[in-house]
């Protein structure tokens, strides 16, 4: 940590602090160089016979402590030959060419390491610091200044977590691109929400190729086979999904999964949804789940905040209409008069979302936003005629919208809207989750049992952008058709072959990217929900004075 810290404060405070880590492929390749160290061998004989011994020992994987210099460590090799010991530690990467050998960050981890040998005995003369790919054997020279350095970083290290501030963020650093925590610190966009005048670079979330597994066929069974999940269902071929390249998992109706498999996901911290048949979100099964307290305690100590919770509901409020307007905007298919009309009707009621001073005023103005969009709802929708039906019309009746009904909905429209709700829903709970929030504990959405308060606030601007906009290009493209709906006594619902279709395009839409409109570079809709989120994180804890919405034009 104290490598981290010399290198770049903030980064050790998230990982420290925070408990924040990212693996990425020079993670991975830095614990394949130290397999072997990391196994530890026989133990460094104590100091008073370490001159008896004639040969050399080496002792792989060494613990030490010191209690006046306050730091623990692992020495990757403790090398003593002749009375005198020398730390080495283990890079990955070739040798710098610089005049001290090595960097600071690691001179000062190999110092830190000596001194700790030397509290316990030991006569140390210098350090050492091997370099995995160029498979070079560096020299560090133990002088009083290096010394210094080591106590003033662990020191400073200390206090910084000790007082609970993180430090800012590195501004147009070299160093941030290929950080494993550019994601998670995000120094480019912090930047750059504080003035700075430099575009941030397009570094914000790595690409990932891993996406959902969604089980929705019913009676089947999930298990794992080797590095795999098997599907299996009746008279069915066997779907083999590789675990490395899911991202998480959702389960729709009666859906069994194995223990080994659940297991396996939990391990991975891949989490498990639970789905009605219907879509309902049901709930989630992940791992140990984030350790950053930080978070959690200022989001719980903000929920009982009444003026936080009034002011932030009231931008989400507005943030909601704007991206309402703008759907509307980009899709209206009516006469002009009444777009105009509607569109103004949504600005003053984003202008009277900003001005109340009650959550249940702000329900109100947020009720009676919904009610102009969803009347304008109709308007959007353009189904093409159906080739198959007797009567050309028939496809578009089915299409017909008068207003927003849920539990349960009673047309196909609305069936599709719930549905996408739902699955809104479950990425915005994992996004929350991974970050390190409790979803279940928001600002605008009254807590109740069961209900990811949080997940259903921070949707609330995406709800038009990526459910409503997946409704629109669903019906008005013919990819879900009358054909696709069931309709009875409790209501209308998608079939199998419908949830099927529109389960796809949800997460389609999801992949689209966007460019995002304060930041400029592009990322799919699946990122930017992460992003999102990291950025309520910062503006939690104080990094931000407002949460920036995502309000594309």
């Amino acid at each position: 940590m104290v490598n981290e810290f010399v290198y770049c404060p903030r980064l050790a405070y998230l990982m420290w602090s925070q408990a924040e880590w990212v693996e990425t492929g020079d993670t991975v390749d830095g614990r394949r160089i130290h397999t072997r160290v990391d196994k530890a061998s026989k133990p460094l004989p104590e100091p008073e016979t370490l001159e008896e011994e004639h040969s050399k020992v080496i002792s792989r994987s060494l613990t030490l402590s010191s209690d006046s210099l306050g730091v623990i460590a692992k020495i990757d090799i403790a090398e003593a030959e002749n009375g005198v010991v020398t730390p080495i530690d283990y890079k990955r990467g070739k040798r710098p060419h610089v005049a001290q050998g090595a960097y600071d960050p690691e001179r000062v981890q190999v110092c830190l390491q000596a001194m700790l040998l030397e509290e316990h005995g030991y006569q140390v003369d210098e350090g050492a610091i091997w370099f995995a790919e160029s498979r070079e054997r560096v020299r560090i020279t133990l002088d009083d200044e290096l010394r210094d350095v080591a106590k003033n970083a662990a020191n400073r290290l200390r206090l910084s977590v000790s007082y609970a501030r993180i430090p800012p963020p590195l501004r147009d650093s070299p160093k941030c691109p290929r950080c494993a925590l550019v994601s998670v610190c995000l120094p480019d966009e912090m930047n750059s929400l504080a003035g700075s005048n430099l575009a941030p670079r397009p570094i914000a979330v790595a690409q990932d190729e891993a996406l959902p597994l969604v089980v929705q066929s019913q009676k089947a069974y999930v298990k794992k086979k080797g590095g795999t999940l098997q599907i299996t269902e009746d008279d069915k071929d066997d779907t083999i999904a590789r675990i490395n390249n899911i991202s998480d998992v959702a389960l729709f109706g009666n859906v069994s999964i194995s223990t080994p498999a659940l297991t396996c996901l939990l391990e991975r911290e891949i989490p498990v949804t639970f789905h009605s048949h219907g879509g309902w979100f049901r709930g989630i099964a992940h791992g140990l789940g984030h350790r950053n307290v930080e978070i959690r305690t200022e989001q719980y100590r903000l929920s009982f905040d009444k003026h936080f919770c009034v002011q932030f509901s009231r931008n989400l409020v507005a943030a909601k209409i704007l991206n309402q307007r703008t759907i509307l905007r980009r899709n209206w298919r009516g006469d002009k008069d009444s777009r105009k009309a509607i569109l103004n009707s949504l600005s003053s009621n984003r202008k009277l979302a900003g001005r109340v001073q009650s959550s249940d005023e702000l329900l109100g103005v947020e009720g009676a936003g919904a009610a102009i969009y969803f009347r304008a709802f109709a308007d959007l929708l353009a189904p093409p005629k159906s080739k198959n039906a007797a009567n050309a019309s028939d496809g578009i009746d089915a299409f017909q919208f008068d207003a927003r009904n849920r539990r349960p909905p009673k047309d196909p429209v609305n069936a599709m809207l719930s549905l996408a709700y739902a699955m809104l829903t479950r990425h915005m709970t994992i996004a929350l989750s991974s970050v390190g929030f409790d979803p279940y504990r928001g600002f605008f959405h009254a807590p109740r049992y069961g209900r990811p308060a949080l997940a259903l606030d921070i949707m609330e601007p995406f709800r038009p952008i990526i459910a409503d906009s997946t409704v629109l290009s669903v019906v008005n493209t013919g990819e879900v058709s009358a054909d696709d709906f069931v309709t009875g006594t409790t209501g209308t619902a998608l079939t199998s072959a419908g949830r099927k279709k529109f389960v796809g395009a949800f997460e389609r839409r999801l992949t689209q990217e966007t460019t995002h409109p304060i930041f400029g570079y592009r990322l799919s809709m699946r990122r930017l929900i992460l992003v999102q989120a990291r950025l309520l994180s910062r503006h939690l804890l104080g990094e931000l004075p407002t949460y920036p919405h995502y309000l594309p034009r």
